[in-house]
């Protein structure tokens, strides 16, 4: 019943105008919290949740509450505030539900019946502008982040599960003759090969690309010292060039296509790399056995810990019935790559953006710097959206980072505490508490230590010039196209 709900009322901002409909048709009737929840066979505090936009309506709920107020459904549903006071008081509600609110760590506002119209005015105001200058700070990569913010999105709707590139890796798989095990460097030679292609290493590759496809000769150029670097990484740079080829993707329209095929090939790889058929029936056994870890993927087909991390987040919904969470963190403690559809609570910019924003000190993503590298590590975190369960490694043969920055990164799957009954290591006794987007949990200084150093402290940052760095202009973001099209003229017949 509640779920009819969900499809009539949506997000969190409907339910606050929901909220403030019904209060202000109970204030007009002159009714009160206890004589109409009695009515219609709630509580006061039920009604009130309800008021404040932070309890979800059954049906049956709205359907009585309509009737005892005297209104149709339809008008209770009715998407408009009722009064220019109560469109104030939702924008207020949004501002301090905010990410960009609660990083100011300033006390929430409670509108009172003798709040001053014009109190309520300044104060969604200044908000606005708070908002205003945060976007304008990030307008220079601004398409980006709102892009990827997007695909995120798109991302955890679908479970991470991409139906149409698993049924192309699936088919070239066939195709070759694939009968299990490791994806050996022979079976990429014949997949290519299946497709026409054929690789050739090189030592000029420009330094903008990982591989470069020569479409007119059937020719991917990689870098030679990927095959010097071990294996698993030549396989997978090319398989993500086969899979432009095998789902046919053109040159990118914008941010918005260039991320989405990135995505794809990335899954594709992984999809060749971790066969969906030969990975489900591992972890299906391994849900059995309440036994599930992502070292044993890693181990069955020779490829990377986030190898193994990521492509366990494209079947833990769809095959397994589980929710989770994935992040790839700096060691500086910055996010460089996460995924989630379990209702944990990234940190994120005013965009909406993750990527680049610094992670609480005791989750699991970080602590894990502290324990011996390649070792995975469980540890239990209580945050304000819950207790997650995750396992994290520093893996020192993982993926090299795209955007080049130097030092370590850790790899980490999550799930909420009821889904950690499946895993290996839930017996951890390590445990944590996360306070995070509260400054005060880890950002800000204990005051002891911030009185004996604020006033003496002078370090100097060390920020890496990608940061800074505009991406060369080409079709490609980030890729120079006039270093690519010398490249092969230098190499072409």
């Amino acid at each position: 019943m509640a779920d009819e709900v969900v499809g009539a009322v949506g997000g969190v901002g409907d339910l606050v105008t929901l909220g403030r409909r019904v209060r202000h048709l109970r204030t007009a009737r002159g009714r009160t919290l206890d004589d109409v929840a009695s009515a219609v066979g709630s509580s006061a505090s039920r009604l009130s949740l309800l008021e404040n936009g932070r309890r979800e309506p059954k049906l049956s709920l709205l359907t009585a509450l309509a009737r005892e107020l005297g209104v149709p459904l339809a008008d209770l549903l009715a998407p408009e505030p009722p009064s220019r006071r109560a469109a104030l008081e939702i924008r207020l509600e949004h501002a301090q539900r905010s990410p960009l609110y609660a990083a100011l760590g300033l006390p929430t506002v409670r509108p009172g019946k003798r709040a001053q119209l014009e109190l309520l005015e300044a104060v969604v105001g200044l908000h606005d502008e708070l908002v205003r200058r945060a976007h304008e700070r990030a307008a220079t990569p601004e398409q980006a982040r709102e892009a990827n913010v997007e695909l995120r999105r798109t991302m955890r709707a679908q479970g991470n599960w991409f139906g149409d590139v698993e049924d192309a890796a699936a088919g070239l798989l066939d195709a070759v003759g694939y009968a299990g095990g490791p994806l050996s460097e022979r079976h990429v030679d014949a997949l290519a090969a299946h497709l026409g292609y054929r690789f050739v290493p090189v030592d000029d590759l420009p330094h903008s690309s990982r591989s470069v496809t020569d479409t007119r000769h059937h020719v991917i150029y990689l870098r030679s010292q990927d095959r010097v670097a071990g294996g698993a990484r030549r396989r997978a740079v090319a398989l993500q060039a086969l899979g432009h080829l095998v789902l046919g993707h053109g040159e990118p329209a914008g941010y918005p296509e260039f991320l989405r095929q990135r995505v794809e090939v990335n899954c594709f790889s992984a999809a060749l790399l971790v066969p969906r058929r030969e990975v489900v029936r591992q972890l299906q056994a391994a849900k059995a056995a309440r036994d599930i870890a992502v070292e044993d993927v890693r181990d069955a087909f020779n490829v990377s810990y986030e190898t193994a991390a990521h492509r366990f987040t494209n079947v833990a919904t769809h095959d397994l019935g589980l929710p989770v969470h994935f992040m790839r963190v700096h060691e500086s403690g910055t996010i460089s790559k996460a995924y989630e559809n379990d209702g944990v609570l990234f940190p994120v910019d005013a965009t909406g953006a993750i990527e680049g924003q610094p992670v609480c000190r005791n989750w699991t993503a970080r602590t894990v710097f502290d324990r011996p590298a390649g070792v995975p590590y469980h540890q239990y975190t209580d945050t304000p959206s819950g207790t997650y369960w995750c396992t994290s490694s520093v893996d020192p043969a993982g993926d090299p980072d795209p955007a080049g920055a130097p030092g370590r990164f850790s790899v980490s799957v999550g799930v909420p505490f009821a889904h950690v009954k499946w895993f290996r290591g839930r017996e951890s006794t390590e445990r944590a508490r996360s306070h995070c987007p509260d400054p005060t949990c880890c950002r800000v200084p204990p005051a002891d230590l911030a009185r004996r150093w604020a006033a003496h402290a002078r370090p100097s940052a060390r920020a890496h010039s990608h940061l800074l760095a505009a991406l060369p202009p080409g079709t490609y973001p980030g890729v120079d196209d006039t270093e690519v099209y010398r490249f092969l003229d230098a190499h072409t017949p």
